[in-house]
């Protein structure tokens, strides 16, 4: 085994507000080798997007890394100055495409000077940026000539295409994906998921896919990271976290989901992630789980690393 492409370790992040220290992600660790896809899952407010803006570095001005490392490539990049993570990192190894991404295009600015200015910050000349921004373009199923068009005279679809064409321009090796398909139709969300398999294939690319949609997850994820209240609950490979769920909040995630191969009873996870500024003593999901033992409220699980090559936060398996 070589080095990972990313090693996320103990990452804590604080948001600081009016109502008091909300503490977003608590020690969060895991690993993406090349070409490989790890999908982030969790409730509304578990931490997710949080994950994504500390590792690019463009994290809220309320917001404190409060400790962890995120290396890249075996570099910290963290304590990189902000000028040089932006010149060597920052849409050049690391991409992201964010939340409501669709949204994040200038309407009164041409496709074309939108695509080109992050190359040019680089240093790339004029007629070269457009020339990699027109292929990129093509890249993702556009023409060439959506470059002189204005994001109105574009679909929602076409907007998010553009949006992952300027994440993969300059050839990234790490892609970070916010729930990419969440403000498009059924037909438009199966669409960008094969272009983003397919990209994947042709750029050797590794992708941080996150979303709420555990369906969606399961047709790009090679790992899954399960997130609570700003923690792991439990990580490992796709197959083995979709088909035999360890830690009970994943459990109770996987059968509110439903199939369409089997006949299942759906349930659902009573009661509501806890709010971040007061977290619960000991395992966060006690006051929702089924399985509570003393201990669970009381004290932090410990981080079980179990025979399948597995981790779990949970007493159960200590």
């Amino acid at each position: 085994m070589g080095v990972p492409l990313l090693e996320v370790r103990n990452l804590s992040v604080n948001y600081i507000t009016m109502r008091g220290v909300v503490k977003a992600l608590d020690r969060v660790s895991f690993d993406l080798d090349e070409n490989e896809t790890i999908a982030v899952v969790g409730e509304t407010g578990s931490g997710k997007s949080t994950i994504a803006k500390a590792i690019v570095r463009v994290l809220e001005e309320n917001a404190r890394i409060t400790g962890g490392e995120v290396i890249f490539e075996g570099v910290d990049v963290l304590k990189l100055s902000e000028e040089e993570f932006r010149r060597n990192y920052r849409w050049v190894k690391v991409a992201m495409v964010p939340q409501g991404s669709m949204n994040s295009l200038n309407p009164v600015l041409r496709v074309v000077d939108q695509m080109i200015e992050p190359l040019v910050l680089r240093g790339v000349p004029k007629v070269d940026a457009i020339k990699i921004a027109g292929e990129a373009l093509e890249s993702v199923g556009l023409p060439k000539d959506t470059l002189n068009r204005y994001p109105h005279q574009l679909s929602g679809g076409m907007k998010q295409r553009v949006i992952i064409a300027m994440a993969i321009q300059a050839r990234p090796k790490l892609v970070i994906l916010d729930e990419p398909t969440s403000a498009l139709d059924v037909m438009t969300q199966a669409n960008i998921m094969n272009l983003l398999k397919r990209l994947k294939r042709e750029f050797k690319l590794s992708y941080i896919f996150i979303t709420h949609d555990l369906a969606l997850a399961s047709e790009l994820a090679d790992k899954v990271l399960v997130l609570y209240a700003g923690r792991v609950a439990e990580l490992g490979s796709a197959d083995l976290v979709y088909t035999d769920p360890k830690h009970p909040y994943t459990q109770g995630l996987m059968t509110s989901v439903p199939t369409l191969r089997e006949d299942k009873k759906l349930s659902f996870i009573p009661g509501e992630v806890p709010s971040l500024i007061n977290p619960p003593s000991g395992c966060r999901f006690h006051p929702r789980c089924p399985y509570v033992m003393d201990i669970c409220r009381r004290e932090d699980p410990p981080m079980i690393d179990l025979k399948d090559g597995r981790k779990v936060a949970c007493w159960l398996y200590h």
